[in-house]
Order: C-alpha cells, then structure tokens, then sequence
C-alpha cells in the first residue's frame, strides 16, 4: 500500500472558507491532524473524522514524533498552519527533520494574513508608476532580523510593506520607517484578527497610525500595511486595459 506523504496545509487567515479546496479535502480524508491551535480557527476541524492534536504547547520534537509515528503507521497525515506556511510558518525545520527521517511531504498554501488585509482595506499593493513592489517583512524583537533588513533600511525604497508580528511595537515600527525615508503623511492601515468574525481596520498615516493603536487597544494578531498604494486620491490606473495599449493577454 502507497503511504501518503505528510501534508503540511494553510489554513488560510481566519475565516474557514478562505482554505483551499485541496486544502479542505485533506483534511476531511485524513486520519491525523495537527493543528496550530492558537491561531487556526476551530471551525476548520469541526466534523473532521482524524484524531486531533493541538501543537500550542509542544515543542519540535513533540510535533515530529507524532508526525513520524502517524505517517509510519499508514495513517493520512495533517499539519495544519495559519495563513501561508511559506511566512512565517515555521515550517523548515520541521521539513528538515522529516527529510532526516525519509518521511516524504508536500506543502498546500494558504491566504497569507497580508493578502487578506489588503482586501479588507480594498486595497492593490501594486500601483503603475507608484509602486511595483510588496515586502513582506516583520520588526526585530525577541526573533532577530538581520541588520541588512530593518525596517529603516527597506523603507528606503517605499514599496508597499506588510509587517508581521509587530503591532506591539508600533512606535518602533513608526519610527524606523520614517528614519528610513517614508514621509509621515504615508498611509498605513493596521487589520487586526483579519477574516475572523472580530476584525478591526485602523487607519490613519505614519505620524497618526501609533495613536490610532493604541486608542484602540491592538496589541497582537494584526497585520501593518504601509504604502503609497494604500492612498484614495492617486488616480494612476493600469494600461493593461487602456484601449491604446497593444498586449497579448488580458
């Protein structure tokens, strides 16, 4: 009998229809789940057949023996993760170690929490002529980031910027931006619990956007857009339907 690889799922950001369908399938055929329960919604596993772990308070070597002893047994393996597992998932090491293992699996993306805040705000991270360009990056804390990458110097270049993991620190994060070159009046807006039935949107620019926070008492799960393209009033629009641009495909 061929063993299934382990299959390591986004669940996507919050709200239970947001998972792929491959996604949802693996998860109604499995045999094992586990789950990233302090930040996946529950209402994914509801009806689920599999036997449930909740990975909150293991450590690594808790996840792989349950993994390893699952996949070993024949059984259909889940690792469930928030949003994309490709950011932030904390997926590589235990990729690594099932290669160690020659435990064959496979990664099903997700709706990575900063796509889904950009349509909440409805917003195009991507501008003609404003900006072509999306950094997906976090503030340094008890998780180092290399000096090279920093808030101060990637806002040199005033792409659009998604900041995981930070809203705790947003007088920090305010304050390397502008050091870094985004003028104050750039917009910013903060989606905190984004697609979960609790979202809250605060907006405002870089020289109002930590007052904001606060008043609102945000102090995790949320997501930080910064941007020129996160702006009203810019009425640059594509030429990909511009009835004077010649293309291929539309």
């Amino acid at each position: 009998m061929k063993t299934c690889p382990v299959s390591f799922v986004g669940a996507g950001s919050g709200d239970p229809e947001l998972i792929t369908l491959k996604g949802r399938r693996l998860l109604d055929t499995a045999d094992v789940i586990v789950w990233a329960g302090s930040l996946v919604n529950p209402a994914l596993l509801k009806g689920v057949r599999a036997e449930i772990h909740d990975s909150a308070a293991m450590d690594l070597d808790a996840i792989i023996d349950i993994l390893a002893r699952s996949w070993r047994a024949g059984k259909k393996v889940v690792r469930l993760h928030t949003g994309d597992p490709a950011i932030y998932g904390a997926i590589r090491e235990q990729m690594q170690r099932l290669d160690e293992l020659g435990i064959p699996y496979r990664v099903v993306p997700g709706v990575s929490s900063a796509l889904a805040a950009a349509a909440a705000v409805k917003a195009e991270l991507t501008v003609p002529e404003v900006t072509q360009t999306v950094i997906f990056t976090r503030q340094s804390g008890r998780t180092p980031v290399p000096e090279r990458e920093s808030l101060r110097h990637l806002a040199a270049i005033q792409a659009s910027m998604c900041i995981f993991l930070s809203v705790s620190m947003i007088d920090t994060v305010v304050d390397e931006l502008v050091a870094g070159g985004y003028p104050q009046q750039t917009p910013v807006a903060v989606v905190e619990k984004v697609t979960w039935p609790d979202e809250r949107i605060v907006r405002g620019t870089l020289a109002t956007i930590a007052g904001r926070v606060r008043e609102a008492g945000i102090r995790k799960t949320a997501m930080i857009l910064v941007g020129r393209a996160l702006g009203r009033d810019d009425e640059t629009v594509s030429r990909l339907y511009d009835e004077g641009f010649s293309h291929g495909y539309r």
